[in-house]
């Protein structure tokens, strides 16, 4: 725990954690970590900025995991509290990395009274369940409060702690629509036809205006309760973070750079210098040569290339005086992007980026996930590492030391019997939580 600009690490243990070892700790009371998460002088090893901090974090799916994968990242315990019987079917493994893992039937009076021993010398607590549920347990803030002030208690949920959806189910593409997000990710179909929202994966919702947010959130949170000495509840809702994530587009308008037409502003596919074109070869190439120098530099090179396609005269020469009123002339973009259209058809995707790509035109090839573990910038910065076998991102950022690689995924309950041994229990109080199916 943060205790005076210091963490502090609560322990009453016989089977010591890696953050126990790493600090050489022994049972009983508070210890002192080793600050900025450095590692004993024994190991120098770098176990990552939140070295010392503990997370309880209760099984869920999509936004908690992540959370839960990030903080585990940089270096804090993260202790997943798995269902007993093992991953549910919309369990991802990737994503529950770093973690030690107790299964906990959480309906039990003993299910209940392990976890609030683990919430005891916590710093954070991620709960995932719609509102309501956590009380209903016995597992609300104020009962986890009582056991530990300090706690910072973050509830992930898709629609918040209240408001007339809060008690419903919803996914990401749900919370995205409703917030307005949805909206502004479309792709204008060229036929007069309205523009269709395109459906950008779990990213905007569940990850960034779930779990980030949520994680930016509970640090925050970590860094007040170790100045006052007391914790408080987070009420991270997707909607809320979808909403937020907007900001953005309303600074566009405010600004004038956005008509409100989806699929027909400049950052959303209606301007024909910052769109995706495929190729010959049926791939794609990005461009994004939003601004004027940049965009010079696309004509500079291209411009053999222009020569040899009919079309409007557009875009013009990258010295013609009327160069940056006519590339920002919305209604000549359509007949732009037939240009385009026509020019990067005429080579294959990787023609393209091997003539445009090292300069400052903006132009990068769409990679797959396979192609993009070996891209030569990924493959130089290692933006891809081993992982328990599987080559996964590294995390990011990057700090001025590398820490240590997060433990691969274990199976739910691997940890069960160390977890339960360092709260105090005996191997037959163990084996009696085993029997009684308390625990597995």
């Amino acid at each position: 725990m943060l205790v005076d600009g210091r963490w502090h690490v609560r322990v009453s243990t016989t089977a010591l954690s890696r953050a126990d070892l790493r600090t050489g700790a022994g049972p009983g009371g508070d210890r002192t970590a080793y600050p900025a998460g450095m590692d004993s002088p024994e190991t120098a090893r770098y176990a990552g900025p939140l070295a010392g901090v503990r997370i309880v974090e209760l099984a869920g799916i999509g936004p908690g995991p992540f959370a839960g994968m990030v903080l585990a990242d940089l270096g804090a315990d993260v202790i997943g509290v798995d269902r007993p019987g093992g991953a549910g079917p919309f369990d991802l493994a990737v994503l529950r990395r770093g973690r030690r893992s107790i299964c906990v039937d959480l309906k039990s009076p003993e299910g209940r009274e392990i976890v609030l021993d683990l919430v005891a010398s916590a710093d954070a607590l991620i709960e995932p369940y719609r509102p309501g549920v956590m009380e209903r347990l016995g597992l609300g803030p104020d009962v986890c409060h009582e056991r530990n002030p300090r706690l910072v208690y973050a509830r992930m949920t898709g629609w918040g702690q209240d408001g007339p959806q809060a008690r419903y189910a919803g996914h990401d593409l749900t919370y995205t629509a409703t917030s307005g997000l949805l909206s502004g990710v479309v792709r204008d179909s060229g036929d007069g036809t309205p523009p269709r929202p395109v459906l950008p994966g779990p990213y905007l919702g569940d990850v960034a205006g779930g779990a980030l947010l949520m994680v930016a959130g509970l640090l925050a949170a970590l860094l007040e309760a170790g100045r006052t000495g007391s914790g408080q509840v987070i009420d991270a809702a997707i909607c809320d973070g979808a909403s937020y994530l907007t900001t953005f587009t309303h600074a566009l308008i405010a600004g004038g750079m956005w008509s409100g037409a989806p699929g027909h502003n400049v950052l959303d596919t209606g301007a024909p210098f910052y769109e995706v074109y495929e190729c010959a070869d049926g791939r794609h190439l990005a461009i994004a040569a939003l601004e004027p120098a940049f965009y010079d530099e696309l004509l500079t090179r291209l411009e053999g290339e222009l020569r040899d396609v009919p079309g409007s005269g557009f875009p013009l020469a990258a010295d013609d005086p009327r160069h940056t009123a006519h590339r920002l002339d919305q209604s000549r973009w359509p007949e732009a992007k037939v240009l385009w259209e026509k020019l990067f058809r005429s080579r294959t995707r990787d023609d393209w980026a091997s003539l445009l790509e090292q300069s400052d035109a903006c132009v990068a090839p769409v990679l797959d996930l396979a192609e993009a573990r070996s891209h030569p910038h990924l493959g130089a910065r290692t933006a891809y590492r081993d992982v328990g076998g599987q080559w996964l991102p590294r995390p990011a950022p990057r700090f001025g030391t590398d820490p240590a690689p997060a433990r691969p995924p274990v199976t739910p309950g691997t940890d069960t019997d160390e977890v339960l041994t360092s709260l105090g229990r005996t191997l037959e109080q163990v084996a009696a939580l085993r029997a009684g199916r308390v625990v597995s």
